[in-house]
């Protein structure tokens, strides 16, 4: 039986999106699709309807990189509020319980962020697409039921006041993969003894990309024209993403032997285990993975 074909144009690249509130990550993803009329695209980890900012669309090859972004290190921009703790950790859940979070003082709210920065161990929420016996648990948790979970550890960079307005509590997050920021918050409550969900929660990096001029959904449809010439300019290099791993320029007979899939030898390979492999003319083919020997072995992305 004959493949179908794609329907759309393809296209290479990222796009840096500001995610609008109230709105799934999917949902946003295939308007973007949509607009681009792009064959091929993904997004390189989910935000919470509630959320809203950075969502890296990957069109193309450049999906192949999205393993090395959900894996990278996020930054956020966090509202929370004390004394009110809901079933979903955030303001889009129902309301289980109001304590007056009056009486915590700044040195208290100090002490408890400090008490969940660096390695810390989490428990998943039950609003989040962790699997129990194959079953997502935000889906159980639709259907009331509530399941033990196993704590997992993650690391907490960067916790950070940046203001107080009674109740309200902004906080800067930077932290690594799998970290929970509602959990942050309800932990924090519980530690205080008063209770908190995120009323607001803003993505502000996600690996190299850090406090990044983003696109909205508005831009992009304002941007739209019959020929995409000023919707492709905003698109990122695929290497865009890589900027932080060594380079390595191959010789032609280097590349020939990367695209023909095998290892290439070097008497001195870089520091670290991944580079980013150029030809000599410097355009980009793709990343490498340094063995032990020296030996690098290739996988393309151009």
């Amino acid at each position: 039986m004959p493949r179908r074909r794609r329907k759309g144009r393809t296209l290479n690249g990222l796009l840096l999106l500001d995610k609008p509130p109230g709105m799934t990550s999917n949902l946003a993803l295939q308007k973007v699709k949509r607009i681009f009329n792009a064959d091929k695209a993904g997004h390189t980890g989910s935000l919470d309807p509630l959320a809203t900012g950075l969502l890296i669309v990957c069109f193309g090859r450049a999906t192949k990189i999205s393993d090395f972004l959900l894996t990278s290190d996020k930054h956020y921009r966090v509202l929370l509020k004390l004394g009110t703790t809901t079933d979903t950790g955030d303001a889009d859940g129902r309301i289980t319980r109001e304590q007056d979070a009056s009486a915590v003082t700044d040195v208290q709210l100090q002490h408890a962020i400090r008490r969940l920065t660096g390695d810390i161990e989490q428990v998943p929420p039950m609003y989040s697409a962790v699997k129990h016996q194959g079953t997502r648990l935000y889906r159980l948790a639709r259907q009331g039921v509530e399941v033990a979970r196993s704590p997992r550890g993650v690391k907490v960079h960067r916790l950070e006041v940046t203001q107080r307005d009674g109740d309200l509590v902004s906080v800067d997050v930077h932290c690594s993969k799998g970290t929970y920021v509602r959990t942050l918050a309800e932990d924090l409550g519980k530690d205080l003894g008063c209770g908190a969900h995120v009323v607001e929660l803003r993505r502000t990096g996600l690996g190299p990309f850090v406090d990044p001029s983003m696109c909205s959904l508005q831009q992009l449809e304002e941007s739209a024209d019959t020929d995409f010439s000023a919707l492709d300019v905003l698109l990122l290099p695929v290497d865009a993403a890589l900027q932080s791993w060594p380079a390595l320029a191959f010789d032609e007979s280097m590349m020939e032997a990367a695209r023909h899939g095998r290892a290439v030898r070097m008497q001195e390979p870089p520091p670290g285990e991944i580079v980013r492999i150029y030809d000599v003319s410097n355009r980009f083919y793709g990343v490498g993975t340094v063995l032990g020997d020296g030996r690098i072995v290739s996988k393309r992305l151009s």
